[in-house]
């Protein structure tokens, strides 16, 4: 997969992992971004940010990106209307909970967009987190939105370094709750705080 993250986001989580992208980068343009994904390529891209729909362009490159074969996956806080994405896009959409500072923010009337082949995520700080998230679950039938064949398309992801994975992983069980338990890999991976992987 090639991972496109643009620049700028307009949410501060208390708990953001990637700062770094709130501004710098490399000014690149549409046909730059295009002759460098073709240079890496993998058959999968992923626009992600910060948050990737503050740019216009966003919308305009995962298009030209799915004209030209390439499946592709916009990671999203939520936060913006993403009505005007191609049908084609996958979205994973991040709804954002008390613990993140930010819940006001959701755009709740992004729900109505999204599709069997999309997915929904939930950053849990906290046990307040962790409720509110499977009362979100649960009270606006998220499962009835994103359904990934026999397997259930929403993620449960603990902020790094701040929950204990075994609680989260016992909630879960103990509510029966129809989610995935998502580990942030690329930290376990390459270490907590390596941007760029």
């Amino acid at each position: 997969m090639t991972f496109l993250r643009l620049t700028g986001c307009p949410l501060r989580c208390v708990w953001c992992d990637t700062a770094y992208a709130f501004q710098g980068g490399t000014l690149m343009s549409l046909d730059g971004i295009m002759e460098e994904v073709e240079r890496l390529g993998a058959p999968v891209v992923e626009i992600t940010g910060g948050e990737p729909l503050v740019h216009r362009n966003a919308f305009v490159l995962a298009r030209r990106l799915l004209d030209e074969g390439y499946t592709v996956l916009v990671e999203t806080s939520g936060a913006v209307d993403v009505s005007a994405l191609d049908h084609r896009v996958h979205k994973i959409m991040d709804l954002k909970c008390p613990g993140s500072g930010e819940s006001s923010k959701n755009l709740w009337s992004n729900l109505d967009h999204l599709t069997g082949r999309d997915e929904l995520k939930f950053v849990i700080l906290d046990r307040t987190d962790y409720e509110w998230a499977r009362d979100v679950v649960r009270q606006r039938r998220l499962h009835d939105r994103v359904f990934a064949g026999s397997l259930r398309a929403i993620h449960f992801s603990p902020v790094w370094d701040q929950l204990h994975l075994p609680d989260l992983a016992r909630w879960i069980l103990y509510d029966r709750l129809d989610v995935r338990l998502q580990l942030p890999l690329h930290k376990v991976i390459w270490g907590a705080n390596v941007p760029g992987v």
